[in-house]
This record gives C-alpha cells, sequence and structure tokens, in this order.
C-alpha cells in the first residue's frame, strides 16, 4: 500500500534584530513551522543585514528633521521665505568608504559633533529638497539642495555635509542658496492642478465586454484560454507566476522578477552611494500600488489583494496590488488569397497580469502577457520623476543633464534579472544556444554557388556559466526537452529567450556597484535548480559588500567536487539581464514617459502547428467597429472580414 503524499508544512520566514549585551545589532532569521508553532530553523547571520520598510523611512527623515544641527545648516541656506524642506530617505549603499561588515561603526566627528564610542552603523542617507508652492503634490525634485545627512540604525544623525555643485566641487562647508535657480511652474510642475488646462483633443475611450471576461479565477487559480497559472505575491517579489500550462502541458514552474538595481554614474562623493537595490533592499511587495478602475487597468478586471506585517508582525492587507485583464493586441495572423482576394483576419487578444511600484521618485509597471499563440511576453515600464542633485547655473557635467535651472538629472542604469524556472514537458530541461551562419562560398564541402545559403549551427550548455547576446549571429538561447522530439520536425520540443538587448552594467568591475550586482555582467545565466537560491545578488543586498550573488554561487560550487554543475537534462533555471541604460533628456522631466523594455517566450517546435490556428476570425458582427465620417461617427457597416 502506497502512502499518500507528504504535504510540506507551511513555513515562515521572519527577520528579527536583536540587541546584544554590547549594543550590537544582531540579524537572526527564524523558519517557523506555522502547522506545528515551532521554530524549525534559527540562523544567525553575522554581517548581514535585513531589508527596510516605508515605515523605517518615514522615521528616518522624521528623526533627521527633529536634529537640531539640521535646523541649523537649514537656516544658513538662507531659502526663499515660503519654502518648505522636503527630507527623502535612501538606504546607504556600499561604497567601500565605511566599514559595513558589522552593524557597528565610529560616529565621525563633523560640524562639531565629538567622537563616541557608540554602536552607530550608518545605514541611511538623507537627501534634501525644497518645495516652493503650498501644495503638497509640488514637484520637490525641481529644487534639490545641497545638503546631505547620515543617519545610524538608531535614528541617529552621524554626519551632515554639503554636496558639490560643480564638476570639480567637492564636499565642502555650503553657501547660500541660489535664488536664480527658482524657476516658472511650467518648466518643473505635473500634477494637473498646478499647471495649465490639459489639451481636450482626446475623445473617451471605453472598453465594453457585455458577456463579461474570457478569464476565470478561483482563488488564486486563473484559466484562460488554453492557459492556467497560479498567482502568487510576496513582499520582495511581488507578483510571482506558478506552475503555468499550455492545454494542460507544463511550461514553467515559476516566473518572477528577481532583482533590480539603479545604479548611478555620478563619480562625486557621496553619490556613488546611489545605488538602489529597489527588490532586495525595499521590496516590490512592500512598495505595490493600490490600483484603481479606468486608471491603471482598462476594461474587466480582477484584482488581486497582498498580504505584509507590520514590524511588530501584525498582518497588513495590500489591496488591489494585481490586476488582471484583457487586452486587444492587434492582428493575430491574417492571410488574403491574391487569386480570390478572400480575407482571413484573427485579431489577438491578450492577458494581462500587471502590478506597479513606487520606490521614492520612480515608478516601474510590471505585467506578463499571455497570448493566444502559447507565448508569454515580460514587459518593464519605467516612468515617474528622475532623482535629482544640485548644479551651479551655467555649469555642466560629463554624467548628467541639465534639466532645469540648477537641477541636474545624474546618469544612471537600470538592470533586471527575470528569473525563468523552466519545466517544458517536464523539469528535465537543457539550454540550446543556436546561431545561424553563412555558409562559406568557396567551400568545396559547402553546396553554395550563389553566395546565399546559410545554416545554423547549435551547441547544449552542459555546465554553469554566464553567456552573452550576439545579434550579428542571430544568437538564440532555446530551452528545450532533449527527452520529447518532435515527431514532425525531429528536434527536441522547447520555448526560445526573445530577449530586451541591454548595455549590461557599466560599472568598473573592481567597483562596490560591480561587486554587489553580479548578474548584471552577462545577460544570460545558466544555473542548476538550487533551493532558496531566488535572488541573484543574494538574500541579503542592504549594504551588501559582493560575493554573494550568481557569479559567486557558480564558482564555489565548481570548486567543491561532492556539487555537480552539469546543467544539461537537469532541473534549471534560467536568468536573464536586461534593462536601460538611461541618460535623461529635457523630455524626461517633470514626469517621464513610460520607457518600455520587453522579453518573450515563444515556443520552438513544440506542437504540431499554429497553436492560434483555431482563433476565431474577427469579425464585424462581434466587434461592432464604427466608421468616422467629416468627423463624426457614422453608422456600423455590415460584416466584412470574412
Amino acid at each position: 500500500m502506497k502512502c499518500p503524499p507528504q504535504i510540506p508544512a507551511r513555513t515562515a520566514r521572519a527577520q528579527v534584530i536583536i540587541k546584544s549585551e554590547t549594543g550590537v545589532s544582531e540579524l537572526i532569521e527564524l523558519l517557523v513551522n506555522l502547522d506545528q508553532g515551532i521554530i524549525s530553523k534559527k540562523e544567525h547571520l553575522p554581517g548581514k543585514h535585513s531589508y527596510i520598510d516605508t515605515s523605517y523611512m518615514q522615521a528616518v527623515e522624521n528623526a533627521c528633521r527633529a536634529d537640531p544641527r539640521i535646523e541649523s545648516e537649514i537656516q544658513k541656506l538662507k531659502l526663499p521665505k515660503d519654502a518648505t524642506v522636503v527630507i527623502e530617505a535612501w538606504a546607504y549603499a556600499t561604497d567601500g568608504m565605511k566599514d559595513m561588515t558589522e552593524r557597528t561603526t565610529m560616529v565621525r566627528a563633523h560640524l562639531g559633533m565629538q567622537a563616541t564610542n557608540s554602536p552607530l552603523l550608518t545605514i541611511s542617507q538623507c537627501w534634501f529638497y525644497m518645495r516652493l508652492l503650498d501644495h503638497p503634490d509640488a514637484n520637490y525634485y525641481a529644487y534639490p539642495l545641497n545638503l546631505c545627512a547620515e543617519l545610524s540604525e538608531d535614528l541617529q544623525v552621524t554626519q551632515i555635509y554639503h554636496l558639490p555643485s560643480s564638476e570639480d566641487d567637492r564636499v565642502s562647508t555650503g553657501c547660500p542658496y541660489d535664488h536664480n535657480k527658482v524657476h516658472s511652474t511650467d518648466l518643473s510642475e505635473y500634477h494637473p492642478s498646478l499647471r495649465p488646462p490639459p489639451r481636450t483633443t482626446t475623445k473617451p475611450y471605453q472598453i465594453i465586454q457585455p458577456q463579461g471576461p474570457s478569464f476565470k479565477c478561483e482563488g488564486n487559480l486563473v484559466s484562460w484560454e488554453k492557459w492556467t497559472f497560479r498567482v502568487g505575491f510576496n513582499y520582495r517579489e511581488g507578483l510571482t507566476l506558478h506552475d503555468i500550462r499550455y492545454e494542460k502541458r507544463s511550461l514553467f514552474y515559476r516566473l518572477s522578477l528577481a532583482e533590480m538595481f539603479v545604479p548611478y554614474g555620478d563619480p562625486r562623493s557621496p553619490f556613488p552611494r546611489k545605488g538602489a537595490f529597489d527588490l532586495g533592499n525595499d521590496g516590490a511587495g512592500i512598495n505595490a500600488n493600490n490600483l484603481r478602475l479606468g486608471c491603471d487597468c482598462l476594461g474587466v478586471i480582477k484584482y488581486f489583494d497582498g498580504w505584509h506585517n507590520t514590524a511588530t508582525g501584525e498582518p497588513v492587507k495590500l489591496p488591489n496590488v494585481i490586476c488582471c485583464h484583457e487586452q486587444d493586441d492587434g492582428i493575430l495572423w491574417k492571410h488574403t488569397n491574391f487569386r480570390t482576394q478572400n480575407a482571413i483576419v484573427a485579431r489577438s487578444r491578450i492577458l494581462v497580469l500587471q502590478t506597479i511600484i513606487t520606490v521614492s521618485n520612480y515608478e516601474y509597471i510590471f505585467a506578463f502577457h499571455f497570448g493566444q499563440d502559447a507565448s508569454i511576453h515580460y514587459e518593464v515600464r519605467a516612468t515617474g520623476i528622475l532623482s535629482t542633485c544640485p548644479i551651479n547655473i551655467g555649469d555642466s557635467v560629463g554624467y548628467g543633464t541639465v534639466v532645469a535651472p540648477g537641477v541636474l538629472a545624474p546618469y544612471h542604469q537600470h538592470l533586471f534579472s527575470l528569473r525563468i524556472d523552466p519545466a517544458i514537458d517536464g523539469v528535465s530541461n537543457s539550454l540550446q544556444v543556436e546561431e545561424s551562419h553563412a555558409t562559406p562560398i568557396n567551400d568545396p564541402n559547402a553546396h553554395n554557388p550563389f553566395g546565399v545559403g546559410y545554416t545554423t549551427k547549435s551547441e547544449i550548455v552542459t555546465e554553469e556559466t554566464g553567456l552573452e547576446l550576439d545579434f550579428t549571429k542571430n544568437r538564440t538561447f532555446k530551452i528545450i526537452n532533449e527527452n520529447k522530439i518532435n515527431p514532425t520536425t525531429g528536434t527536441p520540443v522547447g520555448f526560445k529567450i526573445l530577449p530586451c538587448y541591454s548595455q549590461m552594467l557599466l560599472a568598473h568591475p573592481q567597483s562596490y556597484h560591480a561587486k554587489r550586482s553580479e548578474f548584471g555582467s552577462h545577460a544570460i545565466w545558466i544555473t542548476r535548480y538550487q533551493d532558496n537560491e531566488l535572488f541573484p545578488a543574494g538574500r541579503y543586498t542592504m549594504q551588501s559588500l559582493g560575493g554573494e550573488g550568481i557569479q559567486s554561487a557558480i564558482e564555489k560550487r565548481k570548486n567543491d567536487p561532492a556539487s555537480d554543475t552539469n546543467v544539461r537534462d537537469q532541473d534549471i533555471v534560467i536568468w536573464h539581464t536586461f534593462g536601460s541604460t538611461h541618460n535623461p533628456r529635457i523630455e524626461d522631466w517633470p514626469v517621464m514617459p513610460s520607457e518600455k523594455m520587453t522579453v518573450g517566450l515563444k515556443p520552438v517546435n513544440f506542437f504540431m502547428g499554429n497553436p492560434a490556428l483555431d482563433v476565431a476570425p474577427s469579425s464585424q458582427e462581434t466587434n461592432k467597429s464604427v466608421l468616422v465620417q467629416d468627423g463624426l461617427v457614422a453608422i456600423q457597416r455590415k460584416p466584412t472580414c470574412l
């Protein structure tokens, strides 16, 4: 008699910061068996630091503003009469200037402060701005101040200094604010109540589905067309997808955005400390927006809620953090028989799972698009407001764009890591690299007398490694199942990655930016599946020192005789690094239009033909489109598509 399969225990991961007898903060991580109410694992993590949440950063801002030394420095700036100072806290990124291996550091004597032996780690950095309008949504990034402060974990100001304002400027004692930097609201305000009336030329656009949506949701299980998958959500990654199937055939075990790094390219101290892990430090789930009908998502919408907890362990509901809806996506396929002039056209419908996060100045829109042709596209859109710093009027630098008087928008990158855990007709998969090459014209062994032939060359990756893209060879990465052969093509079934071609990390390999974000050095990584290996920059990115990312993990396993690094016909994970090298334009100010990046996953020799061939042809009877004559809406036409 077979025993029933054992269901894993419901387990929660808890991070606890405690004070030792010497006053040093220590991070303890617990795994709690919720079914039995016991701690199943306790791990002390010296030198590791937990993530920070919104409530803590608000406490940092309040503590900074309450310090009398800060008030004294603000008064020295001699700001305009009606100015309101705004403080924005960031995680203090490692730059090698301070010891981050322990949660202790000496408070530095500066601006009259006395050195002390207090165990204070600089964990956050505060940037200063001002609002000139008495409006809570006025754009304070339009008025960066040359004041900066560092705070300890215990919310004590450890250092105050002034920012450089020109290319050869260093941290200085500061000077009064240049009132010539005050400029018209038309240049820098974005809120409709602070701008001239918006354009009136855009007519209403409404999406109507009179019979309701085509998808069904049962708990977190979504069914649409031939797709089924489960929706997940957590504080760090935000939206995750699980057990993704098409026509009940297994495709992917898990899809998620695993990390996101935003390194700034301004080399002047202290700006190298602007290197944000927006997932590892802050959390996509924590910062997810409450999405609104008719604004963030159009049509007939299904919302999913998320849950988090406060620092004291109280549950917090995050409403409407994921929206699920359908969109028209243009023509799916079409053919016109030129002899009969008969046209058949099928319009594409996609299912969208979308979440949006706000991390200080930026918004990121993350969306999975499911297609009727069995394709999946992951789309990232970056929008929001540029992070700014002060610059003297008339000055310019080679690593930023002046977007308003006295306002510099530094160059920076957005690097994302999409984690692809495949299960193409089963969990034993391989990664095949295919290139297209021209056939030699003078080679007697190659029949190519006219010089027009080309062929493909393929190689299967056997060891864990990082790989590059190469559009000159049409280098294609296919996730295949070598044990399942397509009976028509005679080749393994698979899915290919449609990469988002991007520049990799520009920071020098010896920099802390590079050491901390190892995934940014290659566009494609392949690893053998490992439990708890979910994050390509390591689990603890907060003030990390490097050596904890995907490259280090691969090297460690290669040097361990007990580890198996073979990735052929194994349970593998593919990681795709992509993003944007953002050298700001004036058109990105005061709010930047969305910059779109897309990664695709598309079947290759997985089916016996076009999987979307059975999509119903488009018809006017169903779509009910209308004509426009002389600028007016005319009557509906009879069906003409078939």
